[in-house]
């Protein structure tokens, strides 16, 4: 059950209701949340919207790490580490945290993505106190008993084994292992077979206590709560932890194999492809330009150009889709689809003719004043939850975009010109992509330029 919701049934309405409730209750315009800065009495700040009108409480957090600081020959620590932190803390095994949630309904959860390694907890406002301990004791405490460990490791041991079956999965780590060869974000984020099985509670501790520090630390509190009792609980939580964490170095990067195609074995009718490039850094000055882009491009669903030509115009595939990933220490341009093996070069052809046209012309006036005006009316859609807002603030954090970005942000998108628009294509678009395909390498492989490649 580890890092699931678990909550008694007879819980399970009132808690759907209550969320319902605050969801509705939160949903303002974005611009209408008032945020406090909160600093502890130890000295951590924090970021609180409060809403006394419903009694819950959410609370997000990170710590700078991930699996880019998982040790070269334990690649899926992070990733472990998550999975196991409420499977037990100081005086409680997993049977008895387990119950502890249950019994107050409390929603606790842990993540890892590349950069950073963070979690949430929600509860009702009467079970702050022994929500927010138990919390505690996960970050300060954990156990790591042989048993979970070892269900644990049995359960991502079966994941992977899953993962080795689906082509998606294939494509996007063939990619990251590729594009990212020698760097720590070419390491897979949920392991291998080999990492998995030698992991130990030595290194899920080790690597807790490295990561696991107030100076890298973001945190947000969404809901029933004033500053005081926030800064208080803040503390009862964090303020043991390490003052400075201890990271590894990761540096700058940039995709590697531009211009590569590589095809992963894999006998399925239908072949996933990743086609991947250099992307911009949320601190680019071009990014909020580029992100109006590649919402015309790709990242607009049913509108996008992308679905247009791929889908609608010639059935190649059931959807296509382009996203920017801007990470901490790199950027990430991507399209991913999924097409039959018999029209993966077509599908790629259709692909990179329709950047080409983009990073030449760049969008029309039409396409920038109709998505400018989307992403400025969709914004709000990102706070209509407690969690949702919780979320958004801690990534604003982690941006380092101001505590003020919520109220300039569709400014930022409004001053996108035209003039910027056919720029910033050219800049993002105007590249060779590195590919990956997972399927049938007798099809896939098909007039694939300089890299082969067989799983």
């Amino acid at each position: 059950m580890s890092s699931m919701i678990r909550i008694g049934a007879r819980r399970v309405l009132l808690l759907a209701v209550l969320v319902i409730g605050l969801s509705a209750g939160l949903a303002p315009p974005a611009f209408a949340t008032k945020i406090e800065r909160v600093v502890s009495p130890s000295g951590i700040e924090a970021w609180l919207v409060r809403e006394p009108a419903l009694p819950m409480i959410a609370m997000e957090y990170v710590f700078v790490g991930g699996s880019s600081q998982d040790p070269a020959d334990r690649p899926g620590l992070a990733y472990m580490l998550s999975t196991l932190l409420d499977e037990g803390a100081g005086n409680l095994d997993s049977r008895a945290f387990s119950e502890r949630l249950e019994a107050k309904a409390i929603e606790l959860r842990f993540v890892a993505s590349r950069d950073v390694f963070g979690g949430s907890i929600r509860m009702l406002t009467e079970h702050r106190d022994e929500a927010f301990d138990l919390l505690r004791l996960a970050l300060n405490e954990p156990r790591f008993d042989p048993e979970p460990i070892e269900r644990m490791r049995a359960q991502l041991l079966a994941g992977l084994q899953r993962e080795e079956m689906s082509p998606g999965n294939l494509a996007g780590r063939r990619w990251w292992e590729k594009a990212f060869a020698g760097h720590p974000y070419g390491h897979p984020v949920h392991g291998t077979t080999e990492s998995l099985k030698a992991i130990n509670a030595a290194d899920l501790r080790t690597y807790a206590h490295r990561i696991f520090a107030r100076d890298t630390l973001k945190i947000a509190i969404v809901g029933d709560i004033d500053a005081a009792t926030a800064g208080r609980l803040i503390d009862q939580v964090f303020g043991k932890l390490p003052a400075k964490a201890e990271l590894f170095p990761v540096p700058e990067a940039m995709p590697k194999a531009l211009g590569d195609r590589i095809p992963v074995e894999l006998d399925v009718a239908q072949s996933a492809l990743v086609l991947g490039a250099p992307g911009l850094k949320r601190s680019d000055p071009d990014f909020v330009t580029a992100y109006v882009v590649n919402h015309i491009l790709g990242g607009g669903a049913f509108t996008s150009r992308l679905y247009h030509e791929v889908r609608e115009s010639r059935g190649l595939a059931y959807s296509v889709y382009s996203a920017m990933l801007p990470l901490m220490h790199s950027g990430v341009f991507f399209v991913s689809t999924g097409t039959r093996s018999d029209r993966v070069n077509e599908s790629i052809a259709v692909i990179e003719k329709e950047l080409r046209r983009m990073a030449k012309d760049g969008p029309t006036e039409k396409e920038l004043a109709e998505t400018k005006s989307f992403l400025k009316g969709s914004y709000a859609l990102a706070f209509d939850s407690s969690l949702k807002i919780a979320g958004q603030l801690v990534q604003i954090q982690l941006d380092g975009l101001g505590i003020d970005y919520i109220n300039k942000r569709n400014s930022l998108i409004d001053a996108v010109t035209m003039a910027d628009a056919k720029r910033v294509a050219k800049r993002l678009l105007d590249c060779n992509l590195f590919v990956t395909i997972a399927g049938r390498s007798p099809v896939a492989a098909n007039s694939a330029p300089a890299v082969r490649e067989a799983q």
